[in-house]
């Protein structure tokens, strides 16, 4: 068999296993965004039970609880169950190790319940407690994004990714107003986080319309204008700009049910792609199966005389006809053949362009979350002020956040004199 028609078919051998390990990534993906949206629920459920000093939401809470509880024994089970190697299934050293840390964060997920039923928690303890995990969370989904060798497949995760990551800050942003509701405090600090949790929804929310597809853009535009996205707004400006209606006894119900419902629209979205995202994975292994058929097929056809193994003829560029022949294979058979190198390897640039692009707005996130954590640790600020740093900094400048942010890498002890 010709050398290089083998190594053809072991590449597109080794892209099916690839693809096998994104599906089951992908599938993963999808039963893990159910779980946030249960969690992100039970955390809004327990803010307004601690803020009320459980004199409300302890029904819907404890529903919310046994919800969460269900869709983690699923997932669990699917996922997570001990038989087997999990890197034959997953691959990849840091997407199986961030799913050991977050199976780790979530041994404390027990004991966070029971002292939120104690009401042992303050509502803003409680939040981060549950913000800390959906982010252990989002950070598998973040990790397969950044992982993926599909381009097609990157670009559904990018987007999947930073949609996730908005919805979980719509979430966080319901949990802190329901709380500043239920307690009656609106103090300037809680109103400036809102205000923050709204301008980061935005930014994740552009990145998603960038990378995902049409029908997806579509389903959002939808979402945006519809009265779900009204009335949160509408309850965002009662929240800052005070009154009588502000501290209404319901006050605080009408904002996290309008909140919810918006997150509840948002939910759908999200479950449009992860369904997308697993098609794609499917639609992807029909086709690799279908070329190394093809390719197995071709490799049938081979004359015995082929089969001692001389090198094919140049093939990457313009090889002539009869180089082709004199390679020893006949010139309708090394030319077949030769199309299915070039085509391959035309096909891997591509990838390759394409995979850059998809994985650009994760890389821009790794670098704003590490120039964060240094301004933070650097001049004691807050997340919400370390952010609103730098972009405030990349407005003034004209420049990308990303760019801004690794700068600021790049001054490293030069921050401290800032």
């Amino acid at each position: 068999m010709d050398p290089a028609l083998a190594f053809l078919i072991a590449a597109q051998r080794s892209e099916i296993r690839a693809l096998e390990q994104l599906r089951a990534t992908s599938d993963l993906v999808r039963g893990m965004s159910e779980w946030v949206h249960r969690l992100q629920r039970e955390r809004g459920a327990s803010n307004l039970y601690l803020a009320s000093r459980g004199q409300r939401f302890a029904a819907q809470r404890q529903q919310c609880v046994q919800d969460s509880e269900a869709v983690e024994r699923a997932v669990r089970e699917r996922h997570f169950s001990p038989a087997g190697d999990p890197s034959d299934t997953y691959g990849g050293l840091r997407l199986l190790s961030r799913i050991a840390q977050l199976l780790h964060a979530l041994g404390e997920l027990p004991a966070l319940r029971q002292q939120i039923a104690q009401r042992a928690l303050e509502p803003e303890t409680a939040t981060r407690a549950y913000s800390e995990l959906v982010a252990a969370m989002l950070a598998v989904v973040f990790e397969a994004a950044d992982t993926a060798v599909d381009p097609g497949v990157s670009r559904a995760l990018v987007a999947l990714f930073n949609f996730m990551q908005g919805k979980e800050l719509a979430g966080q942003e319901r949990a802190a107003g329901a709380a500043a509701f239920a307690a009656s405090r609106f103090e300037p600090a809680v109103l400036q986080r809102l205000v923050h949790l709204v301008e980061a929804q935005d930014r994740c929310f552009q990145v998603f319309q960038e990378f995902a597809e049409p029908a997806l853009r579509a389903m959002w535009g939808h979402v945006l204008a519809g009265p779900e996205t009204g009335d949160v707004q509408a309850q965002r400006a009662l929240l800052h700009g005070g009154g009588a209606a502000r501290t209404s006894a319901d006050a605080g119900d009408r904002w996290f049910e309008a909140a919810t419902r918006r997150i509840d629209a948002m939910r759908l979205v999200e479950d449009s792609a992860t369904s997308a995202l697993v098609a794609l994975c499917d639609a992807r292994l029909v086709h690799a199966r279908t070329d190394l058929a093809d390719q197995t097929r071709l490799r049938a056809s081979l004359p015995a005389a082929c089969e001692g193994g001389r090198a094919l003829a140049p093939v990457f560029g313009s090889a002539a006809p009869d180089l082709v022949a004199g390679a020893g294979l006949g010139p309708l058979l090394g030319r077949s053949v030769l199309d299915l190198v070039q085509a391959q390897a035309q096909r891997l640039q591509q990838m390759g362009d394409e995979l850059n692009a998809a994985q650009s707005a994760l890389r821009e996130r790794k670098l704003v979350e590490r120039a964060k954590g240094l301004l933070m640790t650097r001049r004691g600020l807050s997340e919400d002020a370390a952010y609103r740093l730098l972009r405030q900094t990349a407005m003034h400048q004209h420049r990308r956040l990303g760019e801004v942010a690794e700068a600021v890498l790049q001054m490293g002890p030069l921050i401290d004199g800032l």
